[in-house]
């Protein structure tokens, strides 16, 4: 039976006194609920109350699980990002509230971004910019980009994404996750169990997995150096994916070929830190699925599915809590 009174919606983020103007709209919530803003934990616990559902648009760690105590109506949360682990705290994960996520409004994106690159990469042009800068004229050979071997750790959306415009692109793609599987779309789906023997032949490693405790510091000092020192890595999953003190001495003892980097353990990026000088390293801030209008393409996401959630419709996205991914169930 769909909900016959307008609920009440708990927006943690959304300040509209620091929002560009124009640029976000929640008038497609505020047709169907009533919208309660929240910016901190205390405005979080008086929205809350008598709240079924919660958007959280600001992921400081800790916000929602201060105000949790007011929760006592809540039944789902929507995140409006890719990754979870920021509000799988044990109160939530234990609970009978459904948890979904933004799958599926980042990946195109992030795709393109890693396919750019892989051919920044492969024509030296982050190395022909820096020579511009210097007016030095100096003629180089480059690397063609098909035939290279990439490995994708991580078979989710945005995993998928990458190696499909990848492979488009004449690169060889292997995708790896969790646990093997026939694929209809990549065939051969390789599990984590089989990453070193993959991690030895790969031109570029690109990490596109959510963190998880299974996936967190994936590529440990030893996967790092089962590397070629002629490969590259590329990150746009999480920086804890990663052992980045390993790393760091990897690319300064040219025992890795490079790194792009999109995510880190500590954002910003510390201003003192090495990654921003190596002259192999592509330093991104967290921004390779930001294109232009994705944040309000987030709002229309959780509008749709605040409209199943009214009519009583499976959700989309439903997160495995104990997994911290959705997994393509939907549920009530």
């Amino acid at each position: 039976m769909a909900h016959t009174h307008r609920p009440a919606v708990a927006v943690l983020g959304f300040d509209p006194m620091t929002e560009p103007a124009g640029e976000v709209r929640l008038d497609s919530i505020g047709e169907l609920a009533d919208v309660r803003l929240a910016t901190n934990a205390a405005e979080l616990t008086d929205a809350l109350d008598g709240a079924p559902v919660l958007l959280v648009l600001d992921f400081r760690a800790g916000v929602v699980r201060k105000a949790w105590p007011a929760a006592r109506s809540l039944r789902w949360i929507h995140a409006a990002s890719a990754g979870v682990e920021n509000l799988m705290f044990p109160e939530l994960r234990d609970s009978p509230v459904v948890v979904t996520n933004a799958r599926g409004v980042f990946d195109d994106a992030i795709a393109e971004w890693v396919l750019g690159v892989l051919l920044t990469f492969c024509k030296g042009l982050h190395i022909s910019r820096d020579l511009q800068r210097e007016a030095t004229w100096s003629h180089r050979e480059s690397e063609r980009l098909a035939g290279k071997r990439m490995l994708v750790v991580g078979a989710g959306g945005i995993g998928r994404a990458i190696a499909r415009l990848s492979t488009a692109a004449g690169v060889d793609v292997t995708v790896a996750a969790r646990h093997a599987r026939t694929d209809d779309e990549f065939g051969t789906i390789i599990a984590s169990e089989e990453l070193d023997a993959f991690m030895k032949a790969a031109d570029f490693v690109t990490l596109a997995a959510p963190l998880t405790p299974q996936t967190h510091g994936v590529l440990s000092a030893e996967r790092l150096a089962l590397m070629r020192p002629d490969a590259r890595l590329i990150n746009v999953g999480r920086g804890e994916l990663v052992d980045e003190k390993a790393l760091r001495a990897a690319l300064r003892d040219d025992r890795l070929g490079g790194a792009a980097l999109d995510v880190f353990t500590t954002e910003p990026l510390p201003p003192n830190d090495e990654l921003w000088t190596m002259p192999n390293v592509i330093v991104s801030p967290h921004m390779s699925g930001d294109v232009a209008g994705w944040r309000q393409d987030l709002i229309d996401q959780f509008t749709a599915n605040l409209r199943r959630w009214i009519n009583d419709e499976p959700l989309e996205n439903v997160i495995d809590k104990n997994a911290g991914y959705a997994t393509g169930a939907r549920t009530q």
